[in-house]
This record gives C-alpha cells, sequence and structure tokens, in this order.
C-alpha cells in the first residue's frame, strides 16, 4: 500500500518512486566508497532497504517544499497549522509502523526516517506527529479492542482526527505512578465511568478530537478512549499553554476533567499499571532518538554554510580556523555515531530482541548531543544566532525540550543505572 501512495505522490508533486530512489543511491555509493561524505560520513543509508532509502526521500521532500518554508512564521506566531496532520495522513505518514486500519505498515527504522525528516525541518512539527502516531494510534492498536481500532486507527491515519495522550499532571511528572486523575462508576449514567483530574503540558490537546487519558480506577491506572464531542459541556477543558521558548510551531495544552462521562466500551480492556503508557513512550522515545538527529543535522548544514560563507579576518572564510573546524568535525561525529544506534535499536526492535534500556539509552545520548552540540554550533553565527532567519537558536530551544520531555535525561540515567547495578535509585 504504501508504495502505491509513494509513486501516486511521485506523479502528483514530483516525488521519487522506489526505484529510483534506490538506483540513485546505488550510483551514489558505488562512485563514493572511496570518499568521505559529510553528510553520511559512515555511510548509514547503506544499511537501509530500498523502501526505506525510497520512504526517506519522500519524507524529506514534503518536509523542506511544504514544512520549511512555513515554520518560520508559525514560531513567531505560536500557531500550529492544523492542516499539517491532514498532509501527512494523505502521504501515509502517520502510524507507519501499524499494519492495517490504512496504515503504511512498514520497519521501525522507516518510521524513525520520517521522525528524523520531519524534526530537520522543526522538533514541534515531529512532536505533533508522534503524538498521533506513538501516543494516540499506538495503544489503540496495541490495547484497545477491536471495535476501537475499526472505529479510531482509520479517521486517525488520515489526519481527519487529532489526537492527544495525557499521563503527565501538575503534580506528577517524571513520577506517573502518583497520578492524582480517577475513573469511577458513574453516579447516573450505567455503563459509564466518570473522569476528574488534570493533565499539563499535553501536546495536540487545545485541537484534540480524542483523548487519551490515563487514570487510577480503583487505585490501578487503566487508560481510556475520550471523545470531545461526546462531553458534556464543563466536563471536559483543554486551554493551551502560550508563551513557550520552545516546539512554538506545535500546539500544547492543558486537560481539565470534571466527571467527564466515559463509556465503558472505551477503556482498554486488558492492559492495567504504567506497562500502558511505558509501552507507548517506548515507541514514541525511539522516534525521538532518531528524530533530535535530524534537527542537529540541519544545525550542522547552516553552521557549515554561514561558517564558508562569512568572511573574516584578512579576507578569510570562518570555516578556515581551527576552533570552527572542531565544532563541526565533533557534531558530524556525533550525528553519525547516533544515526547508526539508532537504526540498530531499529532492527533489534523489530526483530523482538529491544529492551526498554536500549530506547532510554539513545533516547538520552541523542538527545543529549543534540542539545549540547546545537549550542556550540550556534556559536559560530556570533550575533546573528539571535535573529530567527538564520533557525538554530530555533532548534536549540526546541531541543532543550525533547531533552527534558517523555523522560528527562537523568531518569533514563536511573533507568541505566537499575539496569547495571541492579539497585533501584528512584526511590
Amino acid at each position: 500500500m504504501f508504495r502505491t501512495a509513494l509513486r501516486q505522490c511521485a506523479r502528483r508533486s514530483a516525488f521519487p518512486t522506489p526505484t529510483a530512489v534506490a538506483s540513485r543511491a546505488s550510483r551514489h555509493y558505488a562512485s563514493s566508497t572511496s570518499s568521505f561524505q559529510w553528510e553520511d560520513p559512515l555511510q548509514a543509508k547503506s544499511l537501509l532497504t530500498d523502501e526505506e532509502l525510497a520512504i526517506s526521500d519522500m519524507a524529506e521532500r514534503y518536509c523542506q517544499e511544504q514544512l520549511q518554508p512555513r515554520v518560520l512564521q508559525a514560531y513567531r506566531d505560536e500557531n500550529y497549522d492544523r492542516a499539517i496532520l491532514s498532509e501527512m495522513g494523505e502521504l501515509g505518514l502517520l502510524g507507519p509502523t501499524i499494519k492495517g486500519y490504512g496504515c503504511a505498515g512498514v520497519s521501525t527504522v522507516a518510521g524513525g526516517l520520517i521522525t528524523k525528516a520531519v524534526e530537520q525541518v522543526d522538533s514541534g512539527y515531529r512532536s505533533s506527529m508522534s503524538v498521533q502516531s506513538s501516543l494516540v494510534m499506538g495503544p489503540i492498536s496495541d490495547f484497545g479492542t477491536p471495535e476501537q481500532k475499526e472505529k479510531y486507527l482509520p479517521q486517525l491515519a488520515q489526519g481527519n482526527m487529532v489526537g492527544c495522550f495525557g499521563l503527565t499532571e501538575p503534580n506528577h511528572g517524571s513520577d506517573p505512578g502518583s497520578m492524582e486523575t480517577v475513573a469511577k462508576p458513574h453516579p447516573t449514567k450505567s455503563g459509564y465511568y466518570s473522569i476528574s483530574g488534570a493533565k499539563t503540558w499535553i501536546t495536540n490537546s487545545p485541537i484534540a478530537d480524542l483523548l487519551v487519558v490515563w487514570a487510577k480506577l480503583d487505585g490501578k491506572i487503566r487508560g481510556f478512549l475520550i471523545e470531545r464531542k461526546d462531553c458534556p459541556a464543563g466536563t471536559l477543558e483543554t486551554p493551551a499553554l502560550k508563551n513557550k521558548n520552545g516546539l512554538r510551531a506545535s500546539i500544547t495544552g492543558m486537560i481539565q476533567l470534571d466527571n467527564c462521562p466515559v463509556p465503558k466500551a472505551n477503556m482498554f480492556p486488558e492492559v492495567i499499571g504504567l506497562k500502558g503508557p511505558f509501552t507507548c513512550l517506548n515507541s514514541a522515545r525511539y522516534g525521538i532518538a532518531m528524530g533530535v538527529m535530524g534537527a542537529l543535522e540541519d544545525c550542522i548544514d547552516r553552521a557549515r554554510t554561514y561558517a564558508l560563507e562569512r568572511i573574516q579576518f584578512k579576507g578569510n572564510p570562518l570555516a578556515k580556523y581551527q576552533l570552527i573546524q572542531k565544532k563541526l568535525a565533533d557534531a558530524v561525529t556525533d550525528a553519525s555515531y547516533g544515526t547508526l544506534a539508532a537504526i540498530q535499536v531499529g532492527r533489534l526492535k523489530d526483530d523482538g530482541k529491544s529492551t526498554p534500556e536500549m530506547i532510554s539509552l539513545i533516547k538520552r545520548q541523542n538527545c543529549d548531543r543534540a542539545l549540547h552540540h546545537s549550542r556550540v554550533l550556534q556559536e559560530i553565527f556570533g550575533g546573528n544566532a539571535v535573529s530567527d532567519e538564520y533557525h538554530i537558536g530555533r532548534h536549540v530551544a526546541n531541543l532543550f525540550v525533547t531533552q527534558t520531555y517523555e523522560g528527562q535525561s537523568d531518569i533514563h540515567a536511573l533507568i541505566l543505572g537499575r539496569a547495571i547495578t541492579g539497585i533501584q535509585a528512584f526511590a
């Protein structure tokens, strides 16, 4: 199905077909094996299948042609264009690793390459897409009933419905097990639960049609699907959180529930406890680990171009000087290592051999290094770095958020430390 969609895109928008992309990639590597390619120093693309190359190329073309021209104004205005999810849905970019229900069913690596292409433009755009794909479509695919899957997945895959994921609360960020949101049997509506509580820092919530909300029922964490259109007035509010320093091109808000009635048929029937939300988060964390490499690569490309074009000190380009070259060398090294690591974990995930600790390792490392190098590369621009037209400052602000959400780096360090020592450091 995905190959058909790609060919249709090729006819409509001059996207290359998988055969053309594979042929071009083959010629490229056949002719460049003895030369260093700074854009792909360790030839990570040689590890990709023909289909993965085609998907990556198609996603990059869409992102550069359709998203890049509007991101600067969107970031300035703190405005997210709802049409983006519909565009992504038309191309098959939403929930791409899910099989059936109108989804593409591609490899984990191919899904990661899509997030990488989107985050090369902006982390906020990737965040909105990741929530839709991994945190909303993911749990429905993994834990939903056949009826829930049939009802929601095709609409979400097309971008006809927007979803959000409600786990983090005002008083409980890194400690979701202490959540205060509760579900109880509805006092007046038979066959319904009543949910009350608050969630915060929720991507897509102000525009969401479908909300995945985690709440405690009889003291145990359960997942619920809440349709906005079915909520009586005053039981559901999703105010936007404005004046953000980062991810300004995505929309973020709260979820406020006050005895909101939810049909019992809208609860995930079997998954209990933190396994549910953490399974979703692991999928999203993988997308982040690959995605931030796209943001770092864009920083490298922009810093390199600036250093070559900026003339200083007796008519020399900045790129001539040792400090500039070291900054670029360090960043290119970590970008290439991080991409290879993400590809390896993606392969292991599809083979059923990955562990949550592997996801923690690449999420932590890639986010930390992307943030570090974007800040260092920003120095190459001097005072011009404060101008948003150079884009580097936007990436820096965004990458701070990616290092923080879905498990801040210190939390992932404790996850890894527990796996290394066998000792729990959280409590």
